[in-house]
């Protein structure tokens, strides 16, 4: 980058519960095209999460350390608030399959309808997180199934402790 250009950033926004391995591979190759990635973590959801928010941010922060330029935060309220607060443009949003792709663009179209100056990038998941929700890892963990082969192991030790029987 030289110096006249200003680094180019981009917000990944998520509840992450929890996050995924397939949410790992969408910021990774995410830094490839931007100087800074920054995950943010949704305070607010019409899903019920399992995770609060402070744990939510700190797994994320714990699968996303190695990789450079990644920033992880919590957030409140609307995206755009935040796009605004980070001097940030450009929403990255990951597509699985074409069900995914209504919503998220009903979504981006919103987004670009309160600001024109917002920009979503969809980038389509690698075909190993083809399949791959939280929502499905959350579903195998509590019925007691090994969830290793989706998540990083502290997210897995995180399921086993949210999900370990009581009494």
């Amino acid at each position: 980058m030289s110096q006249n250009e200003s680094p180019r950033r981009i917000v990944y926004p998520g509840t992450f519960d929890p996050i995924t391995l397939g949410h790992e591979d969408l910021v990774r190759r995410a830094t490839g095209l931007f100087d800074e990635v920054v995950v943010a973590v949704a305070a607010e959801t019409p899903k019920r999460t399992i995770f609060p928010l402070d744990e939510r941010v700190a797994l994320a922060e714990a699968c996303l350390a190695e990789i450079p330029g990644v920033r992880v935060r919590p957030f409140q309220g609307l995206l755009l608030h935040l796009l605004q607060a980070e001097g940030v443009r450009v929403i990255l949003r990951g597509l699985r399959a074409v069900s995914d792709f209504e919503h998220e663009f009903q979504l981006a179209s919103i987004q670009r309808r309160m600001d024109l100056r917002v920009e979503t990038l969809f980038l389509m998941t690698s075909d190993a997180h083809t399949f791959l929700s939280s929502s499905l890892v959350r579903e195998i963990s509590r019925l007691g199934g090994d969830v290793s082969a989706f998540v990083q192991p502290v997210v897995a030790d995180a399921l086993r402790r949210r999900f370990a029987p009581q009494g």
